[in-house]
């Protein structure tokens, strides 16, 4: 059974930096893909990252270019979202997902979800 735990979110003044991690159980991250999603109260949850483990393939969603980087995490087995100059509209519940057959942006092809971890950007 595959789990995905997100930690690591929490209140930060806008222009600050936070990391996201996720932990994955149940199965290795090689040859995985891989995202980062958020969702911010009223609306739908969207694309953030994603990534291919093996080879480090990233895309990111315009909103966050430059300033989040997808990345596998140090510890075996997680995965990593470095978020710097942070800004109030980047406050969501941020979610960590996997499984995917796809190199794809859509949530519905990501089989596996952790329980999301909230991030507060205040200005």
């Amino acid at each position: 059974q595959v789990q995905l735990v997100e930690s690591g979110g929490t209140l930060v003044q806008a222009g600050g930096s936070l990391t996201l991690t996720c932990v994955v159980s149940g199965q290795t991250l090689s040859s995985r893909i891989m995202g980062w999603f958020r969702q911010a109260p009223g609306k739908e949850r969207e694309f953030v990252a994603i990534l291919i483990t093996n080879d480090a393939t990233t895309k990111y969603a315009d909103s966050v270019k430059s300033r989040f980087t997808i990345s596998k995490g140090i510890a075996k087995n997680t995965l990593s979202l470095l978020m710097n100059n942070l800004k109030p509209e980047d406050t969501a519940v941020y979610f960590c997902a996997g499984g995917s057959r796809y190199f794809t942006t859509d949530a519905k092809y990501y089989a596996y979800w952790g329980q999301g971890t909230q991030v507060t950007v205040s200005s």
